[in-house]
């Protein structure tokens, strides 16, 4: 893969750092990975958006998670989850959904909690994660049309806290069935350019990941 290659897809990363144990000084350290490697954005948890937006000004947008990772908090809770990630400097949101809800068929529960999100995105990008690993491949062809419904940007594959992260099987489904305008996030288990190409050749236009930068690196 040439390096022009890696670029372009280096584009479509979401530089991803969720661990509880993360201290500042490791979201600083992928701030400049972000910066350097030119990611999409860098996805930091909401504690450390404030003292990021300070240190990457304008030059990186800043994206943070919501109901993460279970998504079982009220919506309540998540809609000022996302408004103070908005007022810290937020610029993506990736919010859980309640998979319980979509085992109990509450799909215009489901519809109206994203909308209420976006609507406290005050106009940030919103991706929607329904952790296909938990997803019959029935439920995984329905939400598309139900994301998109509650006014979201994205819908995304997965955390990368459950049983699994995304597969080349989920993101072609959710491509077949998504409506038009809906964007696909793939996140979990992509560990090389290759799973990237990958995925972005079956429909993913935005990667969630923070193995690919530490290749770059390693290979620079």
């Amino acid at each position: 893969m040439t390096e022009e290659m890696k670029t372009e897809i280096l584009a479509k990363v979401d530089h991803t750092l969720l661990a509880p144990d993360a201290t500042w000084e490791d979201i600083r350290l992928i701030c400049d990975d972000g910066l350097t490697y030119q990611t999409a954005t860098v996805c930091i948890p909401p504690v450390f958006l404030a003292k990021a937006k300070a240190y990457v000004g304008d030059r990186l947008p800043l994206c943070t998670v919501v109901g993460f990772p279970c998504g079982y908090t009220e919506t309540t809770a998540k809609v000022m989850e996302t408004k103070l990630a908005v007022e810290n400097g937020a610029d993506e949101i990736d919010m859980v959904i309640r998979v319980s809800w979509v085992k109990e068929g509450q799909w215009q529960k489901i519809t109206d909690e994203i909308r209420a999100v976006k609507e406290a995105c005050d106009g940030c990008i919103l991706k929607v994660i329904v952790e296909t690993c938990l997803l019959t491949d029935e439920e995984k062809a329905r939400l598309p049309r139900i994301v998109a419904d509650g006014g979201a940007d994205y819908i995304k594959t997965s955390t990368g806290f459950s049983r699994g992260g995304a597969t080349r099987e989920d993101v072609a489904i959710f491509a077949a069935n998504r409506p038009d305008g809906l964007l696909i996030k793939a996140a979990g288990g992509i560990s090389s350019f290759e799973d990237a190409r990958d995925f972005i050749a079956l429909g993913a236009d935005r990667l969630g990941t923070s193995r690919l930068v530490k290749l770059a690196k390693e290979n620079s």
